[in-house]
C-alpha cells in the first residue's frame, strides 16, 4: 500500500492507497483543496469541520447530478442502441447487435465502477479529515 500526503485547506494529510493510485489521489486532494478554497472565500472562516461539512456536501451535490446525467445519457442512448440493435438483427447483422449492446455494458459498467470509487474515496478523505 502506497502512502500520500497530500495538503486540504493548508493542512497535510498523509493517506494510504492502493499501488498505482498515488497521482489519481493527489488529483483528487487538489480538487477537493480547491473547492475547500473556493467555499473558504465565498462563506469565511465558520470553522473547519461546518467548512469540510458544507464541502462535502456540495462535492456529493455534484457526484448526485453527475450520476443523473449519466442515467439519463444511458437511458436515451440504450433507446438509441435499441434501435440500431434491432435494425441490424432485422438487416442480419446479429453480431453487430450483439457487439453494440456488448460496448453499452461494458461502457455502464465502467462509469458505475468510477463513480462507486469517487464515493469510497470522498468517503474514506472525510472520514480521515473529521479524524485528523
Amino acid at each position: 500500500m502506497a502512502q500520500v500526503t497530500i495538503t486540504i485547506n493548508g493542512r497535510p494529510y498523509q493517506i494510504g492507497c492502493e499501488d498505482g493510485q498515488e497521482s489519481h489521489l493527489l488529483g483528487l486532494a487538489n480538487y477537493v483543496d480547491g473547492r475547500m478554497r473556493e467555499l473558504s472565500t465565498s462563506v469565511g472562516q465558520v470553522g473547519e469541520a461546518r467548512l469540510l461539512v458544507m464541502m462535502s456536501l456540495l462535492i456529493a451535490d455534484e457526484l448526485a447530478e453527475a450520476s443523473n446525467r449519466l442515467e439519463a445519457l444511458e437511458s436515451a442512448g440504450g433507446a438509441k442502441a435499441a434501435g440500431a440493435t434491432a435494425t441490424a438483427k432485422a438487416a442480419g447483422g446479429q453480431h453487430l447487435g450483439e457487439a453494440v449492446e456488448a460496448a453499452q455494458a461494458q461502457v455502464r459498467a465502467q462509469a458505475s465502477e468510477r463513480l462507486e470509487a469517487a464515493a469510497r474515496q470522498l468517503d474514506s478523505l472525510s472520514a480521515r479529515l473529521e479524524a485528523g
